[in-house]
């Protein structure tokens, strides 16, 4: 049995919790006091989130204090709040959790290797909440349940219940708060349940880094040999989809920590975009929802409850939550060895950057804290021409740190572990802007993981200061040289001056707390 558990030091006295509750419990619960919630015909939970279905990063605050103010990289990823606040909107989470009949609590851990790992315990009102973060945070055994004590971090989830706007340091009725001296997060105003996945990865991002653990915002998988490869890129570069190999095993989607003893996996499942998923384009994903996993904001039809991954009339943003055993070919536990290659994934839809290059650690560095992707004219409302977009470290809404600092340790495990590194570009090449199709960035990953891509001959690319392999089995070679890929010389030097030039621009930012030898990483400007 699991000892009775009590949250008077929290201020909560709710007689009724439920303390992880397993998937069937919670489906239950779930059923009976949430109208929005159904059965799929796959045996998932469908559930909506409410009147936020994404994060909202302007309401995320961290509290100023001696301990870690020096150490937060504040500015509009990370906003302050002062202790008195932050303790206001704390008492008014517990009040309104108070007036709950029911109160759901979730121990688990953050982070697969025992050595690195923190308890982590959430408390909420919505069955969904509490299902959604059984499946994320690592699930402790009966034995460790019974020895779990104290968490290292709590989440008070009363997201139902708004913030006061009137309030110092509050921007809406919507707040996520953190405090690394209390070890504390609270959660108003908001019921999209990423904010509690991602405020966790956050306090894993400000903690790690006092370890000498690289924190990271990318996928992992695992070859037959062992060799590991870790995926960066922003949403629509593909990182889910191409660490999801039938051919590998799977470390995890997300989030992940680099530290002596290797890789691991921070989470205990997974959170994957369902929008147009298929089981024909992503078997893994789409078998992986079944009985247990959750389905956020998706449409259905309520006579048959088949779903219509395509309908995005409640969101674009519709996700699936899963423990990570629910893919065939996870690796448990999740982890793995020193990362053979990194590779960074780019959307590029100016048509200037090859589909593979090869990377020093230098330029890797210059890469990772640029984040670069592109959004392509048409596909949103005002986007008549290509958009770049940059994010610190391919995750600048989750860092507690100045890029540079994840960069430093990137480089130095990179240099100690002779990890090689890629920029793989699945958007448009050439001047027709044709896009790089699966199946050749699929060509490329499995070169480079056979070794075949490092062994290739290759040229220098003036620009863009990297060179880039000729040749690639399964990969036309009129686009990896993306030079060669255009009609008119001239056109291409102008739309590769333009996209060298706005990674110019926004690097300045980053090149004060950068070496010599990084700034000078970046691109040039082609004459």
């Amino acid at each position: 049995m699991v000892p009775p558990l009590s949250l008077r030091q929290y201020g909560i006295h709710v007689r009724d919790i439920r303390r992880n509750a397993v998937p069937a419990v919670l489906y239950e619960r779930a059923i009976r006091n949430d109208p929005s919630a159904h059965i799929a015909r796959c045996g998932a939970i469908m559930i909506t989130s409410g009147e936020k279905t994404g994060r909202s990063p302007r309401d995320k605050r961290i509290t100023i204090s001696r301990e870690s103010g020096d150490n937060i990289w504040w500015g509009p990823v990370n906003m302050p709040i002062d202790v008195h606040t932050f303790e206001i909107n704390r008492e008014r989470a517990t009040d309104y959790l108070n007036t709950r009949s029911r109160l759901y609590v979730v121990d688990g851990f953050a982070g697969w290797d025992p050595t690195y790992r923190i308890k982590v315990r959430i408390i909420c009102e919505r069955a969904y909440h509490a299902l959604f973060m059984y499946n994320m945070l690592i699930r402790p055994s009966d034995e460790e349940l019974k020895t779990f004590g104290e968490p290292e971090y709590v989440v008070f989830n009363a997201g139902r219940f708004p913030a006061n706007r009137h309030t110092s340091f509050m921007s809406s009725k919507t707040s996520i708060d953190i405090s690394f001296e209390d070890r504390e997060m609270v959660i108003l105003g908001t019921q999209y349940a990423g904010e509690m996945k991602k405020g966790i990865f956050t306090i894993m991002h400000y903690i790690m880094p006092l370890r000498g653990v690289l924190s990271m915002h990318c996928s992992a998988n695992e070859g037959p040999t062992g060799d590991v490869t870790l995926f960066f890129g922003l949403s629509g570069t593909g990182k889910t989809t191409l660490s999801a190999d039938k051919d590998r095993r799977l470390i995890g989607d997300d989030e992940h920590c680099w530290s002596d003893n290797g890789i691991f996996n921070i989470e205990g499942g997974c959170y994957a975009k369902a929008i147009n998923l298929s089981a024909e384009k992503e078997p893994e994903i789409h078998g992986a929802i079944c009985f247990g996993a959750v389905l956020e904001n998706v449409v259905f039809d309520h006579t048959t409850h088949a779903i219509d991954y395509a309908d995005t009339s409640i969101t674009e943003n519709t996700r699936a939550s899963y423990p990570i055993e629910h893919i065939a070919n996870a690796k448990i536990p999740c982890v793995g060895t020193h990362p053979d290659n990194i590779i960074f994934l780019a959307f590029d839809a100016f048509g200037v950057l090859p589909p593979v290059a090869r990377l020093t650690p230098a330029q890797a560095m210059y890469h990772f804290i640029s984040g670069y992707t592109a959004k392509v004219a048409g596909t949103e409302v005002g986007v008549v021409e290509p958009e770049a977009t940059f994010s610190a470290c391919f995750g600048a809404a989750f860092l507690a740190w100045h890029p540079s600092k994840y960069a430093e340790l990137l480089a130095e495990k990179m240099r100690r572990h002779s990890t090689k590194a890629w920029l793989v570009n699945t958007g448009l090449v050439g001047s027709t802007h044709r896009r790089v199709s699966l199946k050749h960035t699929r060509a490329i990953v499995d070169a480079i993981h056979d070794g075949s891509l490092a062994l290739a001959p290759t040229v220098n690319d003036e620009t863009f200061n990297f060179t880039v392999p000729t040749t690639c089995p399964g990969v036309p070679s009129d686009i990896l040289c993306v030079r060669n890929a255009w009609s008119d010389s001239a056109a291409y030097r102008e739309a590769a001056n333009r996209l060298a030039h706005l990674f110019e621009e926004n690097f300045k930012m980053y090149s004060a707390g950068c070496s010599k030898e990084v700034v000078e990483a970046g691109p040039r400007l082609a004459t």
